[in-house]
């Protein structure tokens, strides 16, 4: 290959390939020749366009039906960013406050969006059609989302997450299997008269518990509330965007699930049960579960009045 009459910015380039093939013990000139006969990337075969437009497969001929599996499937892709995002700050082998407070931001503007996505669940499709289709997805439910628990396990330690109820049986805060068998979300997927175990919930402990046990491991010690105690309990501005973030996943996406709940399923005299039997009712609102990833970051007035400002708010919408 004549080089000398490349421009010298492609023949640094070109030197700094040949190392790197080198180091591996293969052939740069293999790799162009297959470069030189590859197509041109095209931006709908990048992001698998076409699959990604195939994933809609509803089980009624109701056409909000597909609005409704859109939406999900648009809020599992904003979980998935989440979870980058809180990957990256647990494991930096260097954290610092910028690199968090970056992290951070970037959550915050993620629940923001579903936050105010939920607006498509609440107006977003007409009821009768919602409440001829949901009948045909049983048991699935919402409340099998595996990602946002995922989220959780990855914020705050195991023992925040535990239902209030059974905190003061806990006498060993590293018994992770312990832990994520009484985390408070388990008793929102219980049959509304006999307490027992809904099929919903045990179709998602049977896909998922081994993996939310190995994340409680995994993030035990990196978790973001462990980053923040160890590393920047005195910055004002990580508490700052730690607050808005317990107050957006805690209470505005609960408060967002509860609003559209009430729209679809509420109705006089009776609620309409859930499609997994999900005690819904008892599980959305905020106040009753208390969860907080950073309990130590608010007053006892505001642990006592938990979401109490946001319902306000909510009803006066």
């Amino acid at each position: 290959m004549d080089k000398s009459s490349l421009d010298p910015k492609v023949v640094e380039l070109i030197k700094k390939l040949e190392q790197k093939y080198a180091v591996m013990g293969q052939d740069l000139t293999s790799y162009l020749d297959g470069l030189l006969h590859s197509d041109y990337l095209t931006y709908w075969d990048y992001i698998h366009l076409d699959t990604l437009l195939s994933l809609q497969n509803p089980k009624t001929h109701f056409p909000d039906e597909k609005i409704f599996i859109l939406y999900h499937q648009i809020t599992e892709l904003y979980f998935r960013l989440i979870i980058l995002e809180i990957e990256q700050a647990a494991f930096d082998s260097n954290p610092t406050e910028k690199m968090l407070m970056t992290r951070l931001d970037r959550i915050i503007r993620y629940f923001r969006h579903l936050e105010n996505s939920f607006m498509i669940m609440i107006d977003g499709m007409e009821k009768e059609q919602f409440l001829n289709f949901r009948m045909a997805l049983l048991p699935a439910s919402g409340f099998q989302s595996g990602q946002y628990r995922i989220i959780e396990l990855c914020s705050t330690d195991l023992i925040n997450l535990v239902a209030m109820e059974e905190r003061e049986h806990i006498s060993n805060e590293s018994d992770i299997e312990k832990l994520v068998d009484k985390l408070y979300w388990k008793q929102g997927a219980t049959e509304l008269k006999s307490g027992k175990k809904t099929l919903t919930l045990q179709q998602f402990e049977h896909k998922y518990d081994k993996e939310f046990l190995e994340t409680g491991i995994k993030y035990k010690d990196v978790n973001l509330r462990k980053i923040f105690t160890k590393h920047f309990s005195n910055s004002s501005e990580v508490i700052a965007r730690l607050r808005e973030y317990d107050t957006l996943a805690n209470v505005l996406w609960p408060l967002a699930h509860l609003k559209a709940t009430a729209r679809y399923l509420q109705k006089a005299p009776e609620d309409i049960k859930a499609t997994g039997g999900t005690n819904w009712q008892k599980y959305l609102p905020p106040r009753f579960q208390k969860v907080m990833f950073y309990p130590e970051l608010w007053s006892e007035q505001e642990k006592a009045e938990w979401g109490k400002a946001a319902v306000i708010k909510a009803l006066d919408l």
